[in-house]
């Protein structure tokens, strides 16, 4: 996720970069509000503009792609298709976080006014050898596409020959895990619901029934930790607050700010890191949502100590995903825009599949996925 700022940066001087149909605020005067409709209508002219320059390429027939990531000498490899709104509400497709209405209704907007998904959304689902076998039949083709993004990442593209054997699979599979994109899933959802009401002689195979995704398997992919910072102290002096932060279990200085295990924390305050261990033995195991990390630093300091409410709206709390390294931590507490920052240990992708088998939710900004999927590969027109 990159702000306005940033996406003006990296679209400066490139009129085919999709970030202006992504963030088409860019193209508008900074003062525009962002859900205005100008800027949903800005958004369907690049996309329109895209297409006329013959940007992308229509296929005649149904396709699905492998669509390969590699960061850090580390490879992922997703099935690129387009995956059933009912199954997203009869929750074969698995959600562990709960959507915001506006931000749904934001998606929603501009998936209707572009008539397109797109950004495709990053399902995860268990592994399976079958899978396995037949992506190293089709990698070993030609890519279509074999390409360095500006943040070093490596993006392959293949066109899967035959997707029979594709479908057949995942149908054994049985369940997919929205990774990242639940806002996108549930747009879909809202988009589908809307048309269908528009077209009373639908046949149930419109293509808004479809929305674009990628699946890759579990055990390929790397979750960072998403840390906190937090703006005051509540009026404590930084000594004070390390006083009472001792309180909540064991504390001491470091000099390596990441966590090494889960139940404890990195902690900058007063121009220095310290480690926060929580005791095991009071860390709820058996609940896997009380037992994360986030969960626990919320419970046991962001609320007693420093009285942070609902972190989805309270303003003195801010998050930082984990590739920006700890840091970028220290230089937001130096600045003055933060007061204490926190580094966690990131969520396991099982964590993450348990909670949504409970039907539970994760607290918000639990997970940041790397490497991010790319926008302008793919676009799931709706006609």
């Amino acid at each position: 996720m990159v702000t306005r700022s940033e996406a003006a940066d990296l679209a400066t001087g490139n009129p085919l970069s999709f970030l202006h149909v992504g963030r088409s605020d860019i193209d508008l005067p900074p003062e525009t509000d962002p859900h205005a409709p100008a800027v949903y209508a800005k958004a369907r002219a690049n996309l329109d503009y895209l297409l006329k320059q013959g940007i992308f390429m229509q296929e005649k027939i149904p396709s699905m792609y492998l669509y390969e990531l590699t960061m850090d000498g580390r490879s992922q490899i997703g099935v690129v298709g387009c995956v059933s709104v009912d199954d997203y509400a009869k929750d074969v497709i698995k959600k562990h976080e709960k959507t915001r209405k506006d931000k749904e209704d934001d998606r929603t907007t501009h998936l209707l006014t572009l008539n397109a998904h797109a950004e495709p959304v990053f399902l995860t689902h268990q592994p399976t050898p079958f899978l396995t076998q037949l992506n190293n039949k089709v990698i070993d083709g030609e890519p279509l596409y074999d390409l360095v993004t500006f943040d070093g990442v490596r993006q392959r593209v293949w066109r899967i020959p035959d997707s029979g054997p594709y479908v057949d699979a995942f149908r054994r599979i049985g369940a997919g895990y929205v990774a990242d994109g639940h806002h996108r899933s549930a747009s879909a959802m809202r988009a589908a619901e809307a048309l269908r009401a528009r077209n009373p002689a639908a046949t149930g195979n419109e293509e808004y029934e479809w929305f674009l995704a990628v699946l890759f398997p579990a055990n390929q992919l790397r979750i960072l930790a998403y840390n906190r910072l937090v703006k005051d102290l509540g009026g404590a002096s930084p000594e004070e607050f390390l006083a009472r932060l001792a309180q909540a279990g064991r504390l001491a200085p470091t000099e390596r700010p990441e966590p090494e295990q889960p139940g404890s924390f990195g902690v900058f305050a007063g121009g220095r890191w310290s480690r926060l261990t929580l005791d095991p033995a009071t860390i709820p195991t058996r609940d896997p949502v009380r037992s994360l990390d986030v969960s626990l630093l919320h419970e046991r300091v962001l609320e007693p100590i420093l009285g942070i409410g609902d972190v989805r709206t309270d303003p003195r709390i801010d998050f930082v995903g984990g590739i920006r390294g700890t840091a970028e931590l220290e230089r937001r507490v130096a600045s003055g825009e933060a007061a204490v920052a926190f580094a966690m240990y990131p969520v396991s992708v099982q964590q993450l599949m348990t909670i949504s088998d409970a039907g539970q939710i994760m607290p918000p900004k639990s997970t940041w996925f790397e490497p991010k999927l790319k926008s302008g590969f793919f676009v799931h027109t709706l006609d």
